[in-house]
C-alpha cells in the first residue's frame, strides 16, 4: 500500500469507532490496528521524506560545523593580525634603536676625530719646538766652528 491508501485506511478506521456518549467527536478505535497503521505510513513514507528530514538534521550539523570554521579562521585571522602588529612594532623599535646607534656612533667618532686631532697637534707642536731648538743649536753649533776656524788676528805672524 501506498501512504495515500493507508491515511485512508486510517480515516475509515477512525469512522468506524463506536461514538463516545455526550461527545460526538471523540470515538473509541482500536488502537492496536491504528498503530499498524502507522507504522506502515512510516514504512511506505517516500525516500524523499526521509532524505529531508536526514538533510534537515544534516543541515543544522553542517550550520554547526560551519560556525565552528568560521570561528576558528576568525581567531587565526586576528592572531595573525596581532603577530603582524608585533612583528611592526619589533621592526619599528628596532629601527629606532639602530638609529640610536648610528647617531651615538656618529657622536663618539666626531669626539675620536677631534681628540685625534688635538693629539697630533700638540705631538707635531712638541716635535716643531724640539725640531726648532735643535736648528738653533746646530745654527750655534756652525757658528763656533767658523769661529773656530778662522785665524786669529792676533795670532798672525
Amino acid at each position: 500500500m501506498n501512504v495515500e491508501e493507508l491515511l485512508e485506511l486510517m480515516e475509515e478506521t477512525l469512522e468506524a469507532g463506536t461514538a463516545v456518549p455526550f461527545a460526538a467527536s471523540k470515538r473509541v478505535v482500536d488502537v492496536d490496528r491504528m498503530r499498524d497503521i502507522i507504522d506502515e505510513v512510516r514504512n511506505n513514507l517516500p525516500d524523499e521524506v526521509r532524505e529531508s528530514k536526514k538533510i534537515v538534521n544534516d543541515r543544522e550539523q553542517i550550520m554547526k560545523n560551519a560556525r565552528i570554521e568560521s570561528e576558528s579562521i576568525i581567531q587565526q585571522a586576528e592572531e595573525k593580525a596581532r603577530n603582524l602588529t608585533s612583528e611592526q612594532e619589533i621592526v619599528r623599535r628596532s629601527q629606532q634603536y639602530a638609529a640610536e646607534i648610528i647617531t651615538k656612533a656618529q657622536a663618539q667618532a666626531k669626539e675620536l676625530s677631534r681628540n685625534a686631532t688635538v693629539y697630533c697637534e700638540g705631538i707635531l707642536k712638541n716635535s716643531e719646538e724640539v725640531l726648532a731648538r735643535s736648528v738653533a743649536d746646530i745654527k750655534n753649533v756652525r757658528m763656533n766652528l767658523r769661529s773656530a776656524a778662522r785665524p786669529n788676528r792676533g795670532q798672525q805672524k
